[in-house]
C-alpha cells in the first residue's frame, strides 16, 4: 500500500512533474475560465461600473485565494512527506488536522474581510458606483472562503497521494457547477454582478463535499478527529504553514498596490487589469499548479531521503516551466487581436491587452521559478525563504520599478514595472533554493 502511495520515489521525475502539473492545472483552466467568463458576461450587460468594479474584486479574491493556497502547501507537504517516509496512519493524522485547522482560518479570515468591505474597497481607489458594485459581490462571495481552503487543503491531499487526476476532476465539477449557474443567475433570473457571486460561492461549496468525499472514499486519506490530535497538530501545521501563509499573503499586498497605481489612469486602465488578472490564470495555469505539482514529488523523495532525486525533480520544474511559458507566450502573441476584440476593448485597453500578450508573457517564467523555488523550500523545512522572496518580490519589487516606470510610461509603466521586479527576484529565488536543496539533502543518498 505504502508503495502504491509514495509513486514519486521512482520513474522518470520530468514525466512525474509534467503529469502533474498539466493535469493539475486541466482543473485551474476549469475554474478561471470561468472566471474568464463572468467578466465576458459582466461586460455583455453593457455597464462599465460592473466591468470595473470585477477589476477591483481581483486583489480581495486573491488574498482569500491566497490564504487557501498557503494552507494547500501546508497540508501537501506533511501528508506528502509521512507517506514518503512509510507513515499512513500519521498521514491521515496530518491531513485531517490540516483541514480543520484550515477551516477555522476560513471562517475568521472572512469575518475580517467582510466587515472591512467598503474600507478596503476605498483604499484600493474604487469610487462611486464601481465601488457599491464591488462591495455588493464581494458580500456574497467572501464568506463562502471556509469551503474554498477546505477544497483546496484536500485537493493538496490528493496531490499528495500522487492522486491529480481526481484532484483535478473536483475542480472541474465547480467549475461546471459555477459555468451552468452563471447564465441563469445572470441573465435568467436578472440578478447581475451579484447572481455571478451566488454562483461561485454555490461552487465552492460543492467542491469542498466533493473533494472530501474523494479522499475519504478512495485514499482513506482522513483519520477520526480528536480535540487532542488536532491540537498536538497545531504546531506542525502552523510551522509550514505561518510562513506559507505569510508567503502568500505578499502577493495581494503587491496586487493592490498595482490596482491603485492602475486606478489613476482612469476606468480604461483598470478594465484592462480586469482582463489581464482573468486571462493570465488561464494562460499560464500550469505555472500556477507547479507549486502543488512539484511539491509532493520533492516531499515523498525527501521523506524518503534520496536527495538527488529531490535535486533533480527541482531542476527538471524550473526546464518544464521555460517551455511551457515560451510556447504561450507564442499563442498569446498570434491572438493577441481576437482577446481584444473578445472584450470589445479599445484605445487604452486594447494597447494594454496587447503589452501583456507580447514581450510581458514571457517574463511569466520568472513567476514560474518563484512558484517551483517555493515549493522546494517549504517542502524541505524552509518556508521563511519562501516569505523572504515572495514579500520582497511584491514589495521592493513591486512597488519600487511601478514608481519608477509609471510617471514616465504611464499605464504601461506599471505592468512593466511589475514584471521588471519579477526577473531579479524570480533569479534570487533560484539561487536560494539551490542552497536549500544543497543543505537539507547533504549526507542522502540515492540515484536519480
Amino acid at each position: 500500500m505504502a508503495g502504491r502511495r509514495a509513486r514519486f520515489l521512482e520513474g522518470n521525475l520530468f514525466r512525474h512533474v509534467s503529469v502533474m502539473a498539466l493535469s493539475s492545472s486541466v482543473g485551474l483552466i476549469a475554474v478561471f475560465l470561468v472566471d474568464f467568463v463572468d467578466i465576458l458576461f459582466i461586460a455583455m450587460l453593457g455597464d462599465a461600473a460592473l466591468t470595473a468594479a470585477l477589476g477591483y474584486t481581483a486583489a480581495v479574491l486573491f488574498f482569500t485565494t491566497s490564504i487557501g493556497i498557503g494552507m494547500a502547501i501546508a497540508t501537501s507537504a506533511l501528508v506528502a512527506r509521512a507517506l514518503g517516509a512509510d507513515e499512513e496512519e500519521e498521514a491521515r493524522r496530518k491531513a485531517t488536522s490540516a483541514l480543520i485547522h484550515g477551516a477555522v482560518v476560513g471562517v475568521a479570515a472572512a469575518a475580517l474581510v467582510t466587515i472591512n468591505l467598503w474600507r478596503i474597497m476605498g483604499w484600493l481607489g474604487a469610487s462611486g458606483a464601481v465601488r457599491a458594485h464591488a462591495v455588493a459581490y464581494l458580500s456574497i462571495l467572501v464568506p463562502s472562503m471556509p469551503f474554498l481552503i477546505v477544497a483546496m487543503a484536500a485537493g493538496a491531499v490528493l496531490r499528495a497521494h500522487g492522486d491529480a487526476r481526481r484532484a483535478m476532476l473536483v475542480q472541474m465539477v465547480a467549475a461546471v457547477v459555477n459555468a451552468v449557474l452563471d447564465p441563469v443567475f445572470i441573465f435568467g433570473l436578472g440578478w447581475g454582478l451579484e447572481g455571478a457571486a451566488i454562483a461561485s460561492a454555490i461552487a465552492r461549496v460543492v467542491m469542498a463535499g466533493v473533494a472530501l468525499s474523494v479522499v475519504h472514499r478512495v485514499h482513506r486519506g482522513l483519520a477520526r478527529p480528536s480535540v487532542a490530535q488536532i491540537g498536538a497538530d497545531l504546531r506542525p501545521v502552523l510551522a509550514i504553514a505561518g510562513p506559507a501563509l505569510m508567503t502568500q499573503m505578499a502577493a495581494p499586498v503587491g496586487q493592490a498596490y498595482v490596482t491603485r497605481a492602475m486606478a489613476a489612469y482612469g476606468p480604461e486602465a483598470v478594465a484592462a487589469m480586469a482582463i489581464i488578472t482573468r486571462t493570465a490564470p488561464i494562460a499560464f495555469a500550469v505555472l500556477f499548479a507547479l507549486s502543488g505539482a512539484v511539491g509532493p514529488v520533492i516531499g515523498q523523495n525527501y521523506g524518503a531521503r534520496q536527495g538527488a532525486r529531490v535535486a533533480r525533480a527541482y531542476r527538471d520544474g524550473l526546464i518544464f516551466a521555460a517551455l511551457y511559458t515560451v510556447s504561450v507566450s507564442v499563442l498569446l502573441y498570434v491572438l493577441r487581436a481576437p482577446i481584444a476584440d473578445l472584450f470589445q476593448a479599445q484605445g487604452l485597453t486594447r494597447s494594454l491587452v496587447y503589452l501583456f500578450c507580447g514581450p510581458l508573457a514571457l517574463l511569466f517564467w520568472f513567476n514560474g521559478v518563484i512558484f517551483v523555488s517555493n515549493a522546494a523550500c517549504n517542502n524541505l523545512g524552509r518556508p521563511l525563504v519562501s516569505t523572504l522572496v515572495n514579500w520582497g518580490r511584491n514589495t521592493l519589487g513591486t512597488i519600487l520599478p511601478v514608481m519608477l516606470l509609471s510617471p514616465a510610461m504611464g499605464a504601461a509603466g506599471v505592468f512593466i514595472g511589475q514584471a521588471a521586479g519579477g526577473i531579479v527576484f524570480g533569479l534570487a529565488a533560484m539561487a536560494l533554493a539551490r542552497a536549500v536543496i544543497r543543505d537539507r539533502t547533504r549526507g542522502m543518498v540515492g540515484r536519480v
